[in-house]
């Protein structure tokens, strides 16, 4: 059987096979020629073992996996995939196959092998499972409830709508669909863009899989087979954003430990043994780590056993004596064997809009909003997921296991959304998933696509890319009104007010207003989080070490900053003084420069080779262009779009796409950053699909 690799002008892997199996052989092995370093760090990530080159630095996820016992959810959903869709399992294995054919190629090509002293290790079938499901485990932001259980408890449950923002941890999107009503050849386009953190090598890989029974190029994840989030058939293409739904759960267990066992409070009044064993994380340069592993009825608990708490229980007051207390994780894998890799295949073999919509009846998770449009017309603007039916205390906060009220009670079923005016926009807000989830992105972004979207009524696929830079920062009125009510201000503090009252609120690279806005707010975000209102947030509690960008109180503050400045009142706090020191402060140390002298990218790599002086970067975190930094902290963006795209239904040759870097991760590699200068443009690249126009590379035989 033959499998032959195309390369475009790009380097960008275009595969033909016989069938779908030999396909995802050929995917696996051209990902492990281009990707093998990222693929190990990612397979090591899903079993908590990265730590063992990466070193200390690395330990903490590698704890937090152990105890939410990921690598063991992955297997369980393996094996009910070979029970329940052998011929998914089949084609797993089959990516599974050409990894491990092309790893040692891979990695003879990637430095960073040699420079961790990692030898690159055997794939299993499941190892893609885990890939996706680390991938995605923070991405229902969980840990929020931490944060919300610590405000309520020490500011009350009128703190929680004031803090609520898309937080510092979590992922985002643009996305917006046009049907062929408005665009100027009568066919549907599909635009945005996703936000996760920056990686080198990106967490997206452009790929082209063709064979008799399909031909579909998009946006895959290294490791994982087949195209998930973003693709394009020919007659049908689909694109997702984050629908910022809760579907995982924290409960608070009470345990009770002996010399041999611990057991669980349940809410029947029963101490139940809880599954235990003892892990070790291994740590290069470092003592090993011994991990120990629990897991109630609930879930696996994700934090060590503390000291209960004597004020909470079923009266208020408990009997605590030799009790201690954990965190146990509920999430929907771990609860069905289900990760949802039922879709993808049919996604794949998708020809029109509900043929995608059937296949995403069996998306699990993340939970997403879909959109898609055909060549007949057809368009779909829908939820997809697993949402677990619950009380609101779990959705909220921390749940009392032992308390009756908790459990889950089968699933929401999903909704769609409406397609206002030949126009579908999802930027994280509040829209069709809105039932399922707490908190979302504030509307800005999305109301500035569809005011930009409505200047005009028809649309091509080359207009678009203009909609992805936008760098208009609506979240500033707020601090802006703060600043127009200062009266007998200095001088220099007068001038700046000035300036920035006259500032475009647009956050360019190149713009002075915008780095003297950034300075203002930092100095804002400063004063507010060291006010004494807030001193009982500063420190966190207890909690895994991996959790806790989510309960730093600063970010908190940065990013609700305007519903904070808006309240009607704050706790005590006099926010006129706060804006009027921190203008002053600002002004007396002189002119800020421009926002791209600071604001820059800084990608996540695993293993850092060195300062990294990233390029100047346009947008902000409520800019449609979502480079996000975190005031009061740093002005240095590590999220942001990790790829651009356009699909046109119309022609799909007519469509177009970029990532933050280039195609191949392996460093100094002629496509390893040949995209970065289109995207720090705002341009993409074309997709082109005409295999005489594309470069033969490899052709290889059973």
């Amino acid at each position: 059987m033959t499998a032959t690799t195309y390369r475009d002008p790009w380097g960008i892997p275009h595969l033909r096979a016989a069938d779908a199996r030999a396909l995802a052989r050929a995917q696996g092995r051209v990902t492990a020629h281009d990707r093998a370093w990222q693929l190990e760090v990612e397979r090591h990530r899903a079993q908590g073992t990265s730590a063992s080159f990466l070193g200390s630095a690395a330990a903490a996820w590698d704890v937090f996996a152990r105890r939410a016992r990921l690598a063991d959810t992955a297997r369980r959903c393996f094996e009910a995939l070979e029970r329940q869709d052998p011929e998914t399992a089949d084609w797993v294995r089959a990516y599974v196959r050409g990894v491990n054919e092309g790893l040692a190629t891979g990695a003879a090509r990637a430095p960073e092998f040699a420079r961790a002293g990692l030898t690159p290790g055997t794939w299993e079938p499941w190892h893609p499972l885990g890939v996706w499901l680390a991938t995605h485990i923070l991405f229902a932001g969980f840990p929020a409830k931490l944060w919300r259980e610590q405000a309520i408890r020490h500011l009350g449950e009128e703190a929680v709508p004031l803090f609520a923002t898309d937080g510092p941890g979590t992922a985002g999107s643009n996305g917006w669909l046009l049907a062929g009503s408005r665009t100027t050849t009568g066919h549907a386009l599909l635009a945005g863009d996703p936000h996760r953190f920056i990686e080198a090598p990106g967490v997206y890989q452009q790929i082209r899989l063709a064979c008799p029974e399909f031909d579909v190029i998009g946006l895959a994840v290294p490791g994982v087979p087949g195209i998930a989030h973003f693709a394009h058939t020919g007659t049908v293409a689909w694109s997702i954003t984050h629908a910022m739904a809760d579907y995982q759960d924290l409960y608070r267990e009470r345990l009770r430990r002996t010399a041999t066992d611990v057991t669980a409070l349940d809410p029947d009044g029963t101490w139940r043994r809880a599954e235990r064993h003892t892990e070790t994380v291994e740590v290069a340069g470092g003592p090993p780590i011994a991990v120990e592993v629990l897991e109630t009825a609930r879930g696996p608990l994700i934090s060590a056993p503390g000291p209960a708490d004597p004020t909470d229980g079923t009266d208020g007051t408990p009997d605590t004596d030799g009790e201690t207390e954990g965190l146990a994780l509920r999430y929907p894998p771990r609860v069905t064997g289900d990760l949802g890799f039922g879709a993808l295949l049919p996604l794949l073999r998708a020809r029109s809009v509900a043929d995608v919509d059937r296949a995403f009846d069996a998306w699990t998770e993340p939970v997403d909003v879909v959109h898609a449009a055909d060549t007949a017309g057809g368009v779909l603007h829908r939820v997809a997921g697993r949402v677990p039916v619950r009380s609101r205390t779990n959705r909220l906060r921390l749940a009392p296991a032992w308390i009756d009220g908790h459990a889950w009670q089968g699933w929401h079923e999903m909704p769609y959304g409406e397609i206002t005016d030949g126009v579908a926009v999802m930027a994280n807000q509040r829209g069709p998933a809105t039932p399922l989830g707490v908190e979302f992105a504030p509307p800005h972004r999305a109301d500035r696509i569809r005011a930009l979207l409505d200047e005009r009524r028809t649309w091509s696929a080359a207009d678009l890319p203009a909609i992805h830079t936008d760098t208009h920062l609506a979240s500033a009125a707020p601090l802006l009104d703060h600043l127009a009510a200062l009266d007998g201000l200095t001088a220099e503090a007068a001038g700046l007010r000035d300036l920035l009252l006259a500032w475009d609120r647009r956050m360019d690279a190149d713009s002075t207003g915008a780095a003297a806005y950034a300075a203002v707010r930092t100095a804002v975000v400063r004063r507010l989080a060291a006010h004494p209102a807030f001193a009982a947030l500063a420190e966190p509690p207890a909690v895994p070490e991996v959790l806790l960008p989510w309960l730093a109180l600063t970010p908190r503050i940065a990013f609700a900053l305007e519903h904070l400045l808006r309240a009607e009142e704050l706790f005590g706090v006099d926010r006129p003084a706060a804006v009027r020191a921190a203008v002053e402060e600002v002004a007396a140390r002189g002119p800020a420069g421009t926002w791209g002298d600071t604001h820059r990218l800084a990608p996540w790599r695993a293993l850092p080779d060195g300062p990294y002086d990233g390029p100047a970067l346009s947008g902000d975190h409520d800019c449609v262009l979502c480079t996000s930094a975190v005031p009061g902290l740093t002005d240095l963006a590590a999220r942001g779009p990790a790829a651009r795209y356009v699909w046109d239904l119309a022609d799909r040759d007519n469509s177009r796409w970029v990532v933050p870097f280039g195609a191949d991760g392996v460093p100094g590699a002629p496509h390893h950053t040949d995209q970065l200068a289109l995207w720090l443009k705002g341009d993409l690249a074309p997709v082109g699909t005409d295999w005489d126009r594309l470069e033969l590379v490899e052709e290889t035989h059973d």
